[in-house]
């Protein structure tokens, strides 16, 4: 079986024009395809697909009247599972360290709040949410990636409050503080 990436990821949002305006106005990702789905028993879903590059889409359907939906739920995904924000996240390729770095430049410029770089030894991120509340990455990947018997055997530990994207991660790994973070 050959493997090409995924052709797109679907999410929900409440508010598409405020999705839009994000993907779209922060982001930089082109919107595709917009169309509106008409369910047969009652309202409607807009629905609109984002090229987030290597012929990769992320899709957002918004729900309007729609029998059976709330109108009001969790977008964001993890807090309606009860999980911390790190759980249920999508990566978006950065490219380089330099780009990471621009990235979040250019993020913090346009107001959106973002962790520091967190070095993950074979790969850098940085971690931030869209208005639905989705939690996002941006990485790249900075070393060789580890194979065989060295593929299972990284292991670090971290605060709790690091899985909810916060700069608590950045900073223990950032200092190397071994009683926050400790590197095996």
């Amino acid at each position: 079986m050959s493997h090409r990436g995924f052709s797109h990821i679907g999410l929900s949002t409440l508010d598409l024009d405020k999705t839009r305006a994000f993907y779209e106005g922060v982001l930089g990702f082109k919107p595709v395809v917009a169309d509106t789905i008409t369910i047969q028993e009652g309202g409607h879903l807009r629905h609109m697909f984002f090229d987030v590059g290597g012929g990769q889409l992320i899709a957002f359907l918004e729900p309007n009247g729609v029998p059976d939906v709330p109108a009001k739920y969790d977008t964001g995904i993890n807090r309606g599972l009860g999980v911390p924000a790190g759980f249920y996240h999508f990566a978006f390729d950065a490219a380089s360290p330099a780009a990471l770095a621009q990235k979040r430049h250019e993020l913090r410029g346009k107001g959106v709040e973002t962790t520091d770089i967190v070095d993950h030894g074979w790969a850098r991120s940085i971690y931030f949410k869209d208005p639905n509340g989705i939690s996002l990455e941006y990485c790249c990947i900075v070393g060789k990636l580890p194979d065989g018997e060295e593929m299972m055997l990284g292991q670090f530990t971290v605060p709790l409050g690091a899985l909810e994207l916060t700069d608590t991660l950045s900073k223990a790994r950032s200092t190397g503080d071994r009683a926050r973070l400790e590197v095996r």
